[in-house]
C-alpha cells in the first residue's frame, strides 16, 4: 500500500480530481497548503511572494495503482504543452496498514 501526496496548483484540483474519479479513484482527500518550490517564490512588480497557494491531494492506493495514477495525476495538472514552473511535485511513501475505524478491518 502506498501514500500518494500531490502538491498542484489551486486551479488545476477540478481536472485532477476528475480524471481520477474517471479513472475509479474516488478516496481523495484535499487541503490547502502554502510554500514554495525550486523558483523559491516568484516576484510581481516590487512584491515577493515566497508563500505560494497549492492544494495538496492524498490517496491510498495499492502499490500496482502507482504507475496509472501518477500518469493521470501529471497529465490533469500538468500546464502547458510541455509544463510550466510551479505545476507541482508528486511524492509516494509506502504505508505499513491502514484501519478502517467504523468497521474495525483492516486493508483499503
Amino acid at each position: 500500500m502506498l501514500l500518494l501526496r500531490a502538491i498542484i496548483r489551486p486551479e488545476k484540483v477540478k481536472e485532477v480530481l476528475d480524471a481520477l474519479l474517471q479513472a475509479g479513484y474516488s478516496s481523495v482527500t484535499k487541503m490547502e497548503v502554502y510554500g514554495r518550490g525550486k523558483q523559491k517564490g516568484i516576484q510581481i512588480g516590487a512584491v515577493f511572494y515566497d508563500e505560494i497557494p497549492k492544494e495538496m491531494l492524498l490517496l491510498f492506493i495499492e502499490d500496482e495503482a502507482k504507475n496509472e495514477a501518477v500518469d493521470i495525476i501529471m497529465k490533469a495538472a500538468r500546464t502547458g504543452e510541455n509544463g510550466n514552473s510551479g505545476d507541482g511535485r508528486i511524492f509516494i511513501s509506502p504505508v505499513d496498514s491502514a484501519y478502517t475505524i467504523s468497521t474495525d478491518s483492516e486493508g483499503l
